[in-house]
């Protein structure tokens, strides 16, 4: 238990440990004063930016830049951050220049920790995070109030034209590889072409056209055949009823005539059969021909679903493009802009300097507690009485057993006096004769 029950046992400790406190209590004061007078004010001044959805739906008209806004605006505040920005931020301001030992080191690490950016996420539609972000406010705190809004305004002008320069740089950067792409498609589309036609140019007789065009051409022959092969057994069977008995003369004029039907049909059939054995002699290359047209047909299709796809994909990236010229897509806005702080959000200096020296007499308070804890003596009878349950029957004030050391000014003051008490006494005295 402690040495302290009553109000009487703490203002016993106080005047037994009077100077020890009160010494304690000045040098307490005297830390807290300076360092409240070492501290300094800052200010604080915040920028609110606004991102603004599309104007026009992204199912209408969707943009070419990918990605949600969190991880766009999470790269555009590295950039903000990083080194060299901050050295530009640093001497464009003049800041800590009232620390000019600071290395460059020194001060990007004291700029980041007085810069915040936050994000404020939208309200997810359905159970899905998509990464949007509605409100993003920067935070500057500065030692002086108009360096806290310059520097507050500084980072929202430069976030909003990182993100429209990205923006903007991603949507051309887009349209060009898909202008280039299609170039290069219709480039390769055309030399293919130019390959076909050079390939059908020295294979006239076996081009697709030709091939199709002989086979019906042997077929018609093969038909022409046949007719002629029938007229000759109609010519057969007309001369064998030639009647034997009719007149010679008669009968060698219709033979002579049958005949010369006969060698004019033969020779007729004999050309139209040579035909058909040319037509299909030309037959023998056409498998290899057929392959090579097959190969460049397969090319020339897929390069031209290549290009049908990189068509659409760069006409919606010139849709994106102008969405970002007309400033149609996702942008920035400032909301609220950074305001000039009154006030310092730091403590005041009165404010540390009374609680360092309320600390100080709670401080010097507990040493002397503590002193007392450290040697437990019963000063008192109460004590006495509560500690062991006995009451003392004599109680005996301290007494200091030191010889008592007068100093000689004290020892030539008593002198002095009792001089004077002596001289005093004999003016007082009547003289012997008269008594």
């Amino acid at each position: 238990m402690g040495p302290i029950y009553s109000l009487d046992d703490f203002l016993d400790m106080v005047r037994r440990h009077l100077w020890l406190i009160l010494l304690l209590v000045l040098l307490g004061n005297l830390g807290a004063l300076i360092f409240a007078a070492r501290q300094q004010h800052m200010y604080r001044s915040a920028e609110v930016i606004q991102i603004e959805r599309p104007k026009i739906d992204n199912e209408l008209a969707a943009s070419t830049v990918a990605g949600s806004s969190a991880r766009r605006l999470q790269l555009i505040e590295q950039q903000i951050m990083a080194r060299g920005s901050l050295l530009t931020l640093v001497d464009k301001f003049d800041l800590f220049a009232d620390v000019p030992d600071l290395t460059q080191t020194e001060q990007v690490n004291r700029l980041r920790e007085s810069v915040r950016i936050e994000g404020l996420a939208a309200v997810r539609e359905g159970f899905a995070d998509d990464g949007t972000i509605s409100v993003l406010t920067i935070t500057a705190e500065m030692p002086t109030a108009a360096q806290a809004q310059a520097v507050a305004r500084e980072l929202s002008a430069r976030t909003i034209a990182l993100s429209a320069q990205s923006r903007a740089e991603q949507t051309r950067t887009t349209l060009e590889f898909f202008l280039r792409q299609e170039e290069q498609l219709r480039g390769e589309i055309t030399a293919l072409e130019d390959q076909m036609t050079a390939f059908r140019a020295a294979n006239a007789l076996a081009i697709p056209g030709s091939l199709e065009f002989r086979r019906a051409e042997i077929q018609t022959i093969r038909q022409a055949v046949f007719d002629i092969e029938r007229q000759l057994i109609l010519v057969q069977q007309q001369l064998d009823q030639i009647d034997p008995n009719a007149r010679r003369a008669t009968r060698d004029r219709q033979v002579a005539e049958y005949e010369a039907q006969q060698a004019a049909l033969t020779q007729q059939r004999t050309m139209l059969n040579d035909r058909i054995t040319a037509l299909s002699a030309s037959f023998d290359t056409t498998p290899e021909i057929d392959r090579t047209l097959a190969t460049f047909e397969r090319q020339m299709t897929q390069l031209q679903s290549q290009l049908d796809v990189i068509t659409t994909r760069r006409a919606e990236a010139e849709v994106g493009a102008r969405l970002e010229a007309r400033n149609s897509a996702e942008q920035l806005t400032v909301l609220e802009p950074a305001p000039l702080p009154e006030y310092p959000f730091t403590a005041s200096k009165k404010r540390l300097a009374l609680m360092g020296g309320a600390a100080s007499v709670l401080g010097a308070l507990g040493v002397a507690f503590l002193l007392d804890l450290r040697k437990p003596v019963l000063r008192t009878a109460a004590q006495m009485k509560r500690e062991t349950g006995l009451s003392p029957v004599v109680s005996i004030p301290y007494l200091d057993a030191r010889q008592v050391r007068v100093s000689r000014l004290a020892k030539l003051r008593h002198r002095l006096a009792e001089r004077q008490e002596t001289r005093r006494d004999r003016a007082l005295k009547p003289p012997a004769d008269q008594a």
